[in-house]
């Protein structure tokens, strides 16, 4: 039988019933069991025939690299060798919600990588997904929503985009080609620099008014040649600190 949640639809009093598969880091395989018969295994208890299941397994474990381990014992495995495999059953049926706990922890970069690839793979193809991290580079890679979680309570939550933009302090980067030092002015103001050479610096402004960028671009173009621009958008791992610590 597959694997299945049941959810109570109160206001219609009847129950839907969801695909689902939950990804743990820590879970204890047979370790006696040899790789492939173990996996048949699973496959077969989340409704697949042992045909269906070999041909679908055979698919992702040369996708993974992991096919010379087929008849290897489990104990053999490297913890991040096992996580592949459980990554491979877990999605093997193809359910429509995935629940992943921490689905990077153990791996090298090269091999999260490939596991971010697929994993981006089943949202383009319309899974649900839903995991937990405390890696919030991978936040910013593969999630649309978020909720962080403190001490138990959701302390911010809502569209990653939109939380990004939502606590930007109206900081800018920019390289610049000039024969003099860019002045402030009441639009904005210098807040470091950085010397290159005798004519490029690098800087970092603030907006002090409600100006476009556009207008922001014109405004440092008339002293100077701009070679670079750039908005500073924090990263979800600093909104993350300035919320834990309650900067924000």
């Amino acid at each position: 039988m597959p694997v299945r949640c049941g959810l109570t639809d109160d206001s219609h009093a009847r129950k839907i019933f969801i695909p689902l598969a939950i990804f743990l880091k820590n879970v204890d395989f047979t370790k006696k069991m040899k790789v492939g018969e173990q996996a048949i295994y699973l496959a077969q208890l989340k409704g697949l025939s042992r045909q269906e299941a070999k041909k679908r397994l055979t698919d992702w474990f040369e996708r993974f690299e992991i096919m010379p381990w087929w008849n290897k014992k489990l104990e053999e495995l490297s913890k991040g060798m096992q996580q592949k495999v459980q990554f491979v059953i877990t999605v093997l049926h193809r359910p429509r919600l995935l629940i992943f706990d921490e689905p990077f922890s153990g791996f090298d970069p090269v091999n999260a990588e490939l596991l971010k690839r697929e994993i981006l793979k089943l949202k383009d193809e319309g899974h649900t997904i839903i995991f937990s991290t405390h890696n919030m580079a991978s936040v910013e890679e593969i999630c649309d929503h978020i909720a962080l979680i403190n001490h138990s309570k959701v302390v911010l939550q809502g569209a990653v985009t939109d939380i990004r933009s939502r606590y930007k302090s109206n900081q800018y980067e920019l390289t610049m080609q000039s024969s003099k030092p860019l002045q402030n002015s009441d639009a904005f103001e210098i807040v470091s620099s950085e010397v290159q050479d005798e004519q490029t610096v690098n800087y970092k402004l603030r907006k002090l008014t409600s100006i476009s960028n556009s207008e922001l671009l014109s405004l440092v173009g008339a002293q100077g040649e701009i070679c670079k621009f750039t908005e500073c958008i924090p990263s979800m791992n600093d909104i993350f600190i300035r919320t834990v610590e309650g900067k924000i």
